[in-house]
Formats: C-alpha cells, structure tokens, sequence
C-alpha cells in the first residue's frame, strides 16, 4: 500500500514520466516564451505599429531568445556534469593518497548523524571497503553534490520547442491577420486573451512540477506575465508619444 501512496506524494505521474525530467524545462522555457513575445507585442501595440511591423518584431523575438535560452539551457546543464565530474576526480585522488584523511571524514560525517561507538566504526569501514561508494558518499555527505543525469542536448532542445510553440500563441492573430485579413476587431485584444489563456495553463501546469497550491500557482503566472505586458504596452505608447 505504502509502495503505491509514495509516488503520489511526490507528485510522479505515470501519464508523463517517461518526460517527468523535462517538463519543468519545457514550461519555464513556455512561460519564458509566451512572456517576452506578448511583451513584445503589447509594446509595438502600444506604438500603434503595423501588424507586419509586429510580427517582424514577434518573430525575432521568438527566435533569438529561444535559441539563447535553449543554448543557456544547455550550457549550464553541461556545466553541472562537468563540474560534478571535476570534484568526483579529486575525490578519487584524495581517496587514493589521503586514504586515512577521507576515513576520518567519514567518520565525522556519520558522527553528526548520531552514530557512536562500534556501529560508527562499521558503517565507517563498509563504506570504505569500495572505492566507487566511498566517493559517492563523500560527493553527496561532503560536497552536497548529485550527479545530472539529463541530457544537454535534450534540455537546450526542450527549451527552444517549449519557447517557439507557447511564445507563437501571441503572434497568432496577427499572423491570420496579416496572411488572410480575415480577422475584424482589436487584434491586440484577442491576441490578449488568448496569452493570458495560456499564461493561466502555464501556471495550472506549472503547479504540478513545483507541488504548489494550483489557484496560486495560476495566479501568480497570470500577474506576473500581465505586469510584463502592461509595462511593455505603456512604454511602447510612452515612446510613440514622444517620437510622434
């Protein structure tokens, strides 16, 4: 019974746990995205700018902060692997010639944790009796360090998709507009409430990843992603103004 309620505590889903590694990465990247492109047009909206003039704009947006964020995705996440492997060669270093040093750190290690006496000195000595364990105890007890399993590549590529698909939504209308003329209306007002759809399914997805409560989770995504676009539009209309 406990085997089965654990999981469930942690938030896994079967559903998406074949992807649980990346969805975190797919919806910042998502909000990322859907944030800066609508900012992006709030502001040419502000400007009172041609729909062809959005879009330029949108769409370089869209791409050349996806594909820098999908890099800085992919930087930092090959930076961890290799400073993990970095001080995992010190550690066999240290654990082949300062072999009593590192048994002593053991030792206060599990000291701290309230074991004394002979249990000490067991744990102490099958810890050190293999060297692949010894330096796995010492990169997590000592350095408070976990070896990154994700894939670079995939991380920088499920940033860059996650960017592209959720910061097109803003850009829809106009991209309709422009190709079919076919839409009537304030197209800033639609591209409006299609973003803030997708800023409060962000949010909701966002709640499953973090485990925080869902209503705030949307509500947060929500403010923040209007704050940007409202800044965004009055400094577009304030810069109109005055180049006007």
């Amino acid at each position: 019974m406990a085997k089965h309620i654990e999981p469930r505590l942690h938030g896994e889903n079967k559903w998406f746990s074949r992807f649980q590694d990346y969805i975190g990465e797919f919806i910042y990247g998502g909000i990322d995205g859907s944030v800066t492109t609508f900012a992006v047009v709030a502001g040419a909206a502000g400007a009172q700018l041609d729909s062809a003039v959005v879009l330029i704009l949108g769409f370089a947006n869209l791409f050349a902060d996806g594909f820098a964020m999908s890099v800085g995705s992919y930087l930092s996440t090959k930076s961890e692997q290799e400073n993990y492997q970095k001080h995992k060669a010190i550690e066999y270093w240290e654990v082949d010639n300062l072999p009593e040093k590192e048994r002593d750190e053991i030792r206060e290690i599990y000291a701290a944790k309230g074991f004394e006496g002979e249990l000490l000195e067991q744990v102490v000595d099958k810890i050190t009796e293999n060297k692949d364990r010894w330096v796995d105890v010492m990169m997590k007890e000592e350095l408070n360090m976990t070896e990154e399993s994700k894939s670079p590549f995939q991380m920088g590529f499920v940033t860059f998709i996650s960017f592209l698909s959720l910061g097109f939504i803003p850009l829809i209308v106009y991209v309709i507009d422009y190709t079919s003329s076919s839409i009537s209306g304030d197209l800033f007002l639609y591209s409006s409430v299609l973003t803030f759809v997708t800023f409060a399914g962000i949010g909701f997805a966002k709640s499953y990843v973090t485990q925080a409560n869902k209503l705030r989770s949307t509500i947060e995504t929500l403010f923040l992603g209007g704050s940007a676009a409202v800044l965004a539009y009055f400094v577009g209309d304030f810069l109109e103004k005055m180049i006007a």
